[in-house]
């Protein structure tokens, strides 16, 4: 599985048109470092802090982490099993592997009973299974509801792959029931399956989904179908009410407390939700409404996760669906990719002060006087190339540092003395 949304939409049909006179694309120094930067930055964000020398297992249950499948250790057949990022590298390097982005709540499974002739070299001593671990089809290697793989060599049309932050499964965009909204507008998709596992969630739909789902005029449309029925203690509440003018006055203040902006940010995550002080079940009010129910997934905006209820009655109902985590903003892919951003950009050293300091002080001013003799050549052998507005190509480079090692063992052939 490709890294962070898996987007194949940019790719384009080879361009190799087989005459032998085609030119190499051109591409400048500022492009490439540009391309690598951002390389560098979608690689953090996907292994989210992820440890690639220790084997997570000691932490147990990691909340959100970049876990791997090992084909060649637990083929199609066998039972499923993932791996940490720390593994993948040590423990089956040479093996293939599909990576399947993050999971949550996961404790990785290298070395243990489904793995009958390996032993983890980094913890070998592990339970037999993780009983707390959840499967499914991506660990083979396959993805949607299609049950294909990723990338799909028989499938020639361009695509977007979501994933669902309720089953966590990977799908096609054209296999949600709906066509999903620019990747811009939405940060999160509960595919149909987990819509119907989660029906509460269609009353939310209605004001929080990307985009709505409002009310539309045919009810049988493409299936719809209308929540219209008020209970019978509804209904004699609404009579209680002095007029229909102050039934209007309240419903609307309630919606503009429901709509109101959440305080959070996608970088930093507050505490687990527990008991809501809130008397009012925010959820009752939104099924007291019309609402529709449509055969497809959602898309939601960020910190919609806020809004959800969390009274008493709610909490308990998220536990017997096993949907806790929906009241976590950093159970959220965005909050781990901006954590593992956050924490690498903070950890990351500068090779060269390394260098420098396990050096004795005459060859740190050897090195650094070193460094900025190539700097000042470097530039000045660059700057001709964008004065006359020409390529610098491979053998020019090549030829630069060739020319520079050259003038620096002149330099240091000229410094030696000789006792006679």
């Amino acid at each position: 599985m490709e890294a962070a949304a898996a987007a194949e939409e940019g790719a384009e049909p080879g361009s190799g048109g087989g005459g032998g006179g085609a030119e190499e694309p051109v591409v400048s120094l500022a492009e490439v470092l540009a391309e690598n930067e951002e390389l560098e930055k979608e690689a953090r964000a996907v292994l989210g802090g992820s440890d690639h020398e220790r084997c997570s297992y000691s932490q147990g249950a990691v909340k959100r982490q970049a876990l791997y499948a090992c084909s060649t250790c637990t083929p199609p057949g066998g039972e499923p099993a993932g791996i940490c990022l720390a593994c993948s590298y040590e423990c089956h390097g040479t093996h293939r592997l599909f990576e399947l982005y993050t999971k949550r709540n996961f404790r990785c499974d290298c070395g243990n009973s489904k793995f009958k002739n390996l032993q983890c070299k980094l913890l070998p001593e592990k339970g037999k299974v993780n009983s707390g671990n959840k499967y499914n089809d991506n660990f083979y290697g396959l993805y949607c509801t299609c049950k294909r793989p990723y990338p799909d060599p028989e499938d020639e049309i361009p695509d977007e792959m979501i994933q669902c932050i309720v089953c966590e499964d990977w799908f096609h965009g054209r296999h949600l029931g709906a066509v999903p909204p620019e990747s811009g507008d939405f940060h999160e998709m509960v595919c149909q399956a987990c819509m119907n596992h989660c029906h509460f969630l269609w009353a939310y739909a209605s004001q929080l989904a990307v985009p709505p789902l409002t009310k539309v005029n045919s009810l049988e449309d493409e299936g719809i179908v209308l929540k219209v029925e008020d209970s019978e203690e509804q209904k004699k509440e609404i009579k209680k009410e002095s007029g229909a003018e102050h039934q209007e006055t309240k419903e609307e203040k309630q919606m503009e407390q429901f709509n109101e902006p959440s305080t959070s940010s996608g970088s930093a995550c507050p505490e687990v939700v527990t008991k809501s002080e809130e008397p009012v079940c925010k959820l009752k009010e939104l099924q007291s409404k019309q609402f529709l129910k449509k055969d497809t997934a959602t898309f939601w905006p960020s910190n919609w996760r806020s809004k959800l209820c969390t009274c008493e009655d709610c909490l308990k109902m998220y536990s017997e669906l096993e949907v806790q985590f929906l009241t976590d903003e950093c159970d959220t892919v965005l909050a781990y990719e901006n954590k593992g951003t956050s924490d690498q950009e903070t950890e990351r050293r500068d090779p060269l002060m390394d260098t420098l300091n396990s050096m004795n002080r005459v060859q740190q001013v050897e090195l650094i006087c070193e460094y900025n003799d190539l700097k000042t050549e470097l530039t000045d052998y660059l700057r001709r190339f964008a004065d006359e507005g020409t390529v610098v190509k491979r053998e020019d480079i090549q030829h630069f540092f060739e020319e520079f090692q050259s003038r620096k063992r002149r330099r240091t052939n000229r410094m030696q003395y000789y006792c006679s």
